[in-house]
């Protein structure tokens, strides 16, 4: 008997599924919701999503059969008070496949939560009739086609998120009807077109993230007027223009502020002095000039600073002064100078920089004189790059005592006398390059000390012998 009323159950809902098809195909989705309950409309929209999963390695979709309530399915949550589904929550299942136009029947929805997986496909008009969606998530799958406009139908949106797909299109200016919205997440897609003006209406906006598309123009001037934004992230575009001299001003909330990777140009605000949370501050690879401004040294927060690849400098020899106001910078673990303007030598200051510094770039400027002993302070050093300087002399032993150092790059300068045996303290290292300088002498034994090396490179200097267990050089 219970195998009888199951299987009369399916084939009540198989063929109501079809009415549903017919129904929809003629335009007349009022009748249809006329014609069936909610819960059994909820159903087949679920029916109909698993059927266009292909890949579910962890068996995710085996739960959504008849010998569970619905409401119990894997992903599936839905209102004590009706029974209809509320939360499509299906993050980092493994899945493949598509979302099927029978998603916008799930209209109590409210969470629809797919990130990381391997959906593919374009996102249906249809989504647009979830009028009660606060939450879209999308991140990291294989979506492709255009942002769906029928979006700005879900005016209860607060996070809309589907960074990491194939999207491709311009953002569509409707998407400003979503005043709710905080999140604004859409990086690592194929978007191009300008960023539209009408976003600068959204005034809940706190995440706004668009790094890594093919997005031109000029970022608009309502957006930076946003003063609930915390987090803002436009790398790797196409974008030009200035940053606003009053943006530490206007963004006071800014916890993250970057650009890199586009082609802005003129001086960094000094009003991001104002912005005491401020955290990351990274536009390398840009065309910025002028140089970093003292009283960024009020930024306690700051543990990125990275303006590798500007015009910052001007070829003076006091150049480098500001490096001793970031000594107040106490959480920096960042600091990216490479590629600049900058001549002068390395100040003795740079002993007082933060102890927390992993990453310090200052490669390919015109610095010279000697490594200053103070170095040896900064002891959490991970990467040093001074490549493509001017720097002289032998290489002090306080760089044999950052035993962190995992990458050390002192190719292309005018090191001269032997190669110190101390480097064989640095038993981390993966990448060491000593290329191109004056250096002379046997190669010392204790480098054989360091296991870990993928890339080593010692030409262009007057070496000789071998490194133990390696070939002779040539």
């Amino acid at each position: 008997m219970e195998d009888s009323r199951s299987n009369s159950r399916w084939v009540f809902i198989n063929l109501l599924h079809g009415v549903l098809v017919l129904f929809m195909n003629s335009g007349l989705e009022s009748a249809t919701a006329a014609a069936t309950s909610g819960n059994e409309t909820d159903i087949l929209a679920l029916l109909d999503f698993k059927n266009l999963i292909t890949q579910d390695p962890l068996q995710v979709m085996s739960s959504w059969n008849d010998s569970v309530h619905f409401c119990n399915w894997i992903g599936v949550s839905c209102s004590s008070s009706n029974d209809r589904v509320i939360t499509l929550n299906l993050n980092s299942k493994k899945l493949a496949g598509s979302i099927p136009p029978f998603i916008g029947n799930l209209t109590h929805l409210t969470v629809i939560n797919l990130h990381e997986n391997s959906f593919s496909g374009e996102l249906p008009q249809e989504m647009g009739r979830l009028w009660r969606l606060q939450h879209l998530n999308l991140t990291y799958n294989s979506f492709v086609g255009k942002i769906p406009s029928n979006l700005t139908h879900c005016k209860e949106l607060t996070v809309i998120g589907a960074s990491g797909n194939n999207l491709v299109g311009e953002i569509p200016e409707q998407l400003s009807s979503l005043t709710k919205l905080v999140v604004f997440a859409f990086g690592e897609n194929n978007l191009t077109g300008n960023i539209p003006n009408e976003l600068g209406r959204l005034s809940s906006l706190g995440f706004f993230q668009l790094y890594g598309n093919y997005l031109s123009g000029k970022i608009p001037s309502l957006i930076y007027n946003l003063s609930s934004i915390y987090y803002f992230s436009v790398t790797q575009n196409q974008l030009h223009g200035q940053l606003p001299q009053d943006i530490g001003l206007t963004l006071p909330k800014l916890r993250v502020f970057a650009g890199g990777v586009n082609n802005f140009t003129g001086v960094i605000p000094v009003s991001l002095s104002n912005v005491s949370g401020l955290q990351v501050l990274d536009f390398s690879q840009n065309s910025l000039t002028g140089n970093i401004p003292g009283n960024l040294k009020n930024l306690q927060s700051l543990y990125r600073l990275n303006f590798d690849e500007n015009n910052l400098g001007n070829w003076e020899i006091d150049d480098l002064n500001f490096l001793s106001y970031l000594a107040n910078c106490t959480s920096l673990e960042v600091l990216g100078l490479a590629q600049n303007h900058y001549a002068g030598e390395l100040p003795s200051s740079i002993a007082n920089l933060s102890i927390n510094l992993q990453k310090f770039t200052i490669g390919r400027n015109l610095i010279h004189g000697s490594i200053p002993v103070g170095i040896e302070n900064l002891v959490n050093l991970y990467s040093l790059g001074l490549e493509g300087n001017y720097l002289s002399g032998n290489v002090p032993s306080a760089i044999g005592k950052l035993q962190n150092l995992g990458a050390l790059y002192l190719n292309r300068n005018s090191f001269s006398g032997s190669i110190p045996p101390f480097i064989g303290n640095l038993t981390r290292l993966t990448r060491l390059f000593m290329e191109e300088n004056r250096f002379e002498g046997s190669i010392p034994d204790s480098l054989g000390n360091c296991k870990n090396l993928q890339n080593l490179n010692l030409s262009s200097n007057n070496l000789n012998g071998s490194i133990v267990g390696k070939n002779p050089l040539p």
